[in-house]
């Protein structure tokens, strides 16, 4: 089926946590149960589970593909190598609770795919026992071709930098551009084209819990991320008898196996396990409007719950534009030490902590309870700023938030794009003190 070579036509299905429901052909979506005896046009019914069956059903995610063919029709995966690709547990380094900040990750000069430009920063936890979060850069210049790509260890929430990315998937097709994330479901698979010739970006790859809306609380039933910005892709399939490789990511490993056909052929499914597109401009800020700078944790845009109520193994934050109107108020993110260490990337423009140093493309790392906040020179604007109604849109940040210590891998503390001497940006904050 002819989808477009840029997919800005694209036709999406609205809302978070639905139960979706899509069909490239009338008539290819059985009517009144799941599994008949015989699927319509002669499909495979399969579903895919992305939760245990018994999961509460609020938390249970799924879905029945239509396919034409079944998923288990596939010689034998063989180990492929990993690449510049890790996973948990991470133990190339000891933990280390300096602060570290890299410059964006150069592109590639040799053609590379979304695959092979994937580049492991650190995470913690372990693919195993399906807890912690590894964090990636990509950078990309070539169309993925005669191969497909899923990851069993986890879902993958990219966020484009550089470069829009079209994800055809399973279940259809995503365009996402920077300025939007798109969250691809643990086990589903995926092909990434570039229309733009290059690509660059971030991932956090959850290894817990699915992503989640998080909860309001004392907000009220409005506000932060709207489950109706987010979009899955309407059913759009492959049907040729090209041999297709598709890569396995599976204990940490890449494992590959030659399929004779393209996996992305379901012609027709329904479920909630599902991937998305979001467009990160649409968050509904919410902040002070008397005094002092609330906490980050109301920029969440999404969050994987632990065991332990409001400890997050993993929250996705973002800082959108937004007005700042507090009054006797430093208005910049304050100085602080945290249980959650933070890994915090730039999509565009700046971030208001730091005035310089830190740019698109780049990450810091602040690991747990290491100090952290604003450079000096942001320290002195915003100390002696008038305090009248300010518009904040002149950049774009995010934040992958977590529970667990991130261990950093050997390759990225040896880096070329890594910062030296990060610490130096907080010198100069001299002795005020006065009596």
């Amino acid at each position: 089926m002819d989808i477009g070579q840029d997919g800005k036509d694209l036709d999406y299905s609205a809302g978070f946590g639905n139960e979706h429901s899509s069909e490239a052909v009338p008539g290819a979506l059985p009517v009144g149960r799941n599994a008949p005896q015989r699927a319509p046009f002669g499909l495979y019914a399969e579903q895919l589970s992305g939760t245990a069956f018994t999961e509460p059903r609020a938390h249970n995610r799924r879905s029945w593909l239509y396919r034409i063919r079944p998923s288990a029709a596939h010689p034998p995966f063989h180990r492929v190598p990993n690449g510049s690709l890790r996973s948990g547990p991470f133990q190339d380094v000891e933990p280390d609770p300096n602060r570290l900040r890299w410059g964006p990750l150069p592109l590639p000069a040799e053609p590379t795919d979304f695959v092979q430009g994937l580049v492991t920063v650190g995470g913690n936890g372990d693919v195993l026992r399906r807890e912690g979060i590894g964090i990636h850069w990509y950078a990309a210049n070539h169309s993925m071709q005669g191969r497909v790509f899923s990851s069993a260890d986890g879902e993958f929430l990219i966020v484009p930098q550089q470069g829009a990315l079209l994800l055809r998937t399973e279940l259809g097709m995503l365009r996402a551009e920077p300025g939007h994330i798109a969250l691809i479901p643990r086990g589903v698979r995926f092909r990434v084209d570039l229309p733009d010739g290059t690509a660059r970006g971030y991932v956090c790859e959850n290894y817990g819990r699915p992503f989640q809306l998080p909860e309001l609380g004392p907000i009220g039933a409005n506000g932060l991320a709207n489950a109706r910005d987010f979009l899955a892709p309407v059913a759009a399939y492959e049907d040729g008898d090209e041999e297709t490789d598709v890569i396995n990511k599976f204990g940490g490993n890449l494992w590959s196996a030659r399929y004779s056909h393209s996996p992305l052929d379901v012609v027709a499914w329904h479920g909630s396990h599902v991937p998305y597109l979001y467009d990160l401009r649409r968050f509904n800020v919410l902040g002070s409007i008397s005094y002092d700078h609330p906490d980050p944790s109301i920029f969440t845009v999404l969050t994987s719950p632990s065991d332990t109520p409001g400890l997050a193994g993993a929250d996705f934050v973002v800082f959108a534009p937004r007005w700042l109107v507090g009054e006797d108020t430093f208005r910049p993110p304050y100085f602080h030490r945290n249980v959650m260490s933070e890994f915090m990337g730039l999509i565009e423009g700046a971030y208001d902590a730091k005035a310089e140093g830190f740019v698109p493309g780049g990450a810091s790392l602040h690991n747990m309870m290491s100090a952290h906040g604003p450079d000096r020179a942001t320290f002195d604007r915003a100390s002696t700023a008038e305090l009248i109604p300010q518009r904040v849109d002149d950049g774009l940040a995010f934040m992958f938030e977590t529970r667990w210590p991130i261990v950093p891998t050997e390759s990225a503390l040896s880096a070329g794009h890594r910062q030296q001497g990060y610490d130096t940006v907080w010198e100069g904050l001299a002795r005020n003190f006065r009596l």
